[in-house]
């Protein structure tokens, strides 16, 4: 059943993300259940689920939002514009603190963060995060927010043919850190081969490949077990397991698998299609 609805008059909302629940408790308390939404006149709009209203809105971009984020903690929300440029902002004082203009000129497909160790890789921080753009580049920060401080640790860039005729847009960057080998980033897209690439940030370069059956269109990791879900444009999503094994395919969308979505207990996975959503049930996860 439908339970909140949140509308925007003449926007179209690119990206949405749930602010993390804090940590240790569960479930997530009721007032602490807020969404963030990037709209596409380059605002950021925070939503209140238990009061069912707009908290805070900031326009920290220029062009349309493509991705969006929280930081672990939820002190802080990272957003990523259809130019590349990823803005920093507080959704307690509404200010933007860091603009990074690193990937200008490619829309972020993807911002994602992890926690750290305060010194892993090295650096201080206690948290990790990483931004892809649609020209393959994949940037790894180190950060600690309460210090203002943002360090850039890694920098991946992946090599691709020239586009194939008849392909009216490319397959998009996707990366994602690994919750079950600590310090790997997984990475698809379009390249001159088929594969997921698993690459780690301490050996700095890539551990392992696993083959594909097309390019993939959607990703995400399981939480809990050493799995992923990929969705492809034949409408295809295999179940694979890491760092090795048989995987399993499913054929049950009616176009592309635009999106792939673990639960935070990795028991249910939702995808999406452009005329369906479905919500799968995984046993012996």
């Amino acid at each position: 059943e439908l339970v909140v609805q949140f509308q925007v008059l003449n926007q179209s909302c690119q990206c949405l993300a749930w602010k993390p629940r804090p940590v240790g408790v569960w479930p997530c308390p009721v007032e602490s259940q807020h969404v963030v939404a990037g709209y596409s006149d380059g605002t950021v709009r925070v939503f209140s689920v238990s009061r069912t209203e707009m908290e805070l809105k900031m326009h920290p971009h220029a062009a349309a939002l493509t991705a969006v984020t929280y930081s672990t903690d939820g002190e802080m929300i990272l957003s990523g514009g259809k130019d590349g440029i990823v803005a920093v902002s507080s959704p307690r004082t509404g200010m933007t603190i860091h603009v990074l203009a690193d990937h200008k000129g490619s829309p972020i497909t993807v911002l994602q963060c992890t926690r750290k160790q305060y010194h892993d890789f090295g650096v201080e921080g206690g948290e990790l995060w990483l931004a892809t753009s649609s020209d393959r580049r994949v940037s790894v920060w180190a950060s600690d927010w309460l210090q203002d401080k943002c360090e850039l640790l890694d920098w991946l860039s992946f090599p691709a043919p020239a586009g194939p005729e008849g392909l009216d847009s490319l397959p998009p960057s996707l990366a994602a850190f690994s919750p079950w080998e600590h310090g790997v980033l997984v990475y698809v897209g379009f390249g001159v081969q088929k594969e997921a690439l698993f690459y780690s940030l301490r050996k700095k370069q890539v551990l392992r490949k696993i083959s594909l059956p097309a390019f993939a269109t959607s990703l995400s990791l399981s939480p809990a077990a050493p799995f992923m879900a990929i969705g492809f444009g034949d409408r295809l999503l295999r179940l694979q397991p890491c760092p090795a094994g048989d995987p399993q395919d499913y054929a049950a969308h009616d176009d592309t698998v635009h999106l792939c979505r673990f639960a935070p207990s990795s028991r249910r996975l939702l995808t999406a299609s452009h005329s369906a959503v479905l919500v799968w049930e995984l046993t012996g996860a």
